[in-house]
């Protein structure tokens, strides 16, 4: 309960208030609305602690390395394959 709260009422407001929930939702009733209460509470309390641990980790994570190059080869690289010619080669035709 949160201090603040409990500082402005007194013992006979939480005695009131009791009382009128009593009245309209029963002594059968109280025990489920207790328990679903503190269900609702405790998920609440279990995403914000996911929610903070994200950021926390996502904060203290490092950006990754850099991808690595591979080493400049040895060996020159081939040369790329040339299309064929379209001009008319000197071989065909007529030989002398």
């Amino acid at each position: 309960m949160n201090v603040m709260f409990a500082g402005m009422l007194g013992g006979w407001e939480i005695v009131l208030i009791l009382a009128v929930v009593l009245i309209l939702f029963g002594a059968k009733r109280l025990p489920e609305l207790a328990k679903g209460l503190g269900t609702g509470i405790r998920e609440f309390k279990k995403a914000t602690r996911e929610v903070t641990d994200e950021i926390s980790n996502a904060m203290d994570d490092t950006s990754p390395p850099p991808p690595t190059r591979l080493p400049a080869s040895t060996t020159p690289p081939s040369p790329p394959e040339s299309s064929p010619s379209t001009t008319p080669s000197s071989t065909s035709g007529t030989q002398a």
